[in-house]
């Protein structure tokens, strides 16, 4: 089948806590001979405005509306664009992120430090860098893309980040819009210094009918693995169907 006759495929992804959409510019290169359709959200906690993304009205029958999301990205999404997806990617994410047990405690504590140093810029961007050292191992900090943290933080961006760290801390299983029909593709990191691992295993538990890809000596940046490649496999897998 050709390109031109395969059924398209719209993407809606979305970042994670303090990162930005230029973390989906290697994804876009990677399926530009696809065809893929883009549409990224964007929260806002650095230069760029915020932007909730939809679904393209009156798009073509048979195109898969695919949802990739980091981290918290899933909980960002307008409740109508994850119900309406087809097939959910969930990349290094969760549905309780702070589980029960000593593995929550620590993750409560870790969250109530971080809101607290998130009332000025100095203090903020000191936290920030070092959550984003955690973000990147095993790999070096200087594999990230281009984030908030390259530019200025204001109050503006402080308070979407307080915002949304706090609804981080009250994630508690999966988005009620969550559709039970879509296909579910789990990718989970396993050097992942942020996620632990009792919510990985909650997430798993939450949907059991879904594919899981365990990246060993990989963090919770995806920084290596080969996870666009995978996904991308695992994509298409359905596409012509």
């Amino acid at each position: 089948m050709t390109e031109k006759n395969r059924n398209p495929i719209e993407v809606i992804a979305m970042h994670g806590w303090a990162g930005d959409a230029r973390c989906w510019e290697p994804w876009k290169r990677a399926t530009k001979a696809s065809s893929w359709q883009w549409e990224t959200g964007e929260r806002g906690y650095g230069e760029f405005a915020p932007r909730s993304p939809q679904w393209s009205n009156g798009t073509a029958a048979g195109t898969q509306r695919v949802v990739l999301g980091h981290s918290l990205g899933p909980h960002l999404l307008l409740p109508e664009t994850l119900r309406d997806a087809d097939a959910i990617v969930l990349l290094a994410s969760f549905a309780t992120f702070v589980p029960p047990g000593p593995e929550g405690r620590r993750a409560r504590a870790a969250l109530s430090g971080m809101a607290a140093s998130l009332g000025e810029e100095g203090r903020a961007r000191t936290m920030l860098t070092n959550f984003m050292m955690k973000v990147a191992e095993p790999q070096s900090l200087d594999r990230l893309p281009p984030g908030p943290l390259d530019g200025a933080l204001d109050e503006t961006n402080l308070a979407r980040l307080r915002a949304d760290l706090d609804l981080l801390s009250r994630c508690n299983g999966l988005p009620d819009e969550f559709p039970s029909g879509a296909r579910v593709l789990i990718v989970e990191a396993e050097e992942d210094r942020i996620v632990e691992p009792a919510a990985r295993a909650l997430l798993r538990k939450a949907l059991p009918e879904a594919e899981v890809i365990a990246l060993p000596g990989v963090g919770h940046a995806l920084l290596a693995g080969d996870v666009i490649g995978r996904v991308v496999t695992w994509v298409e897998a359905n596409r012509a169907k």
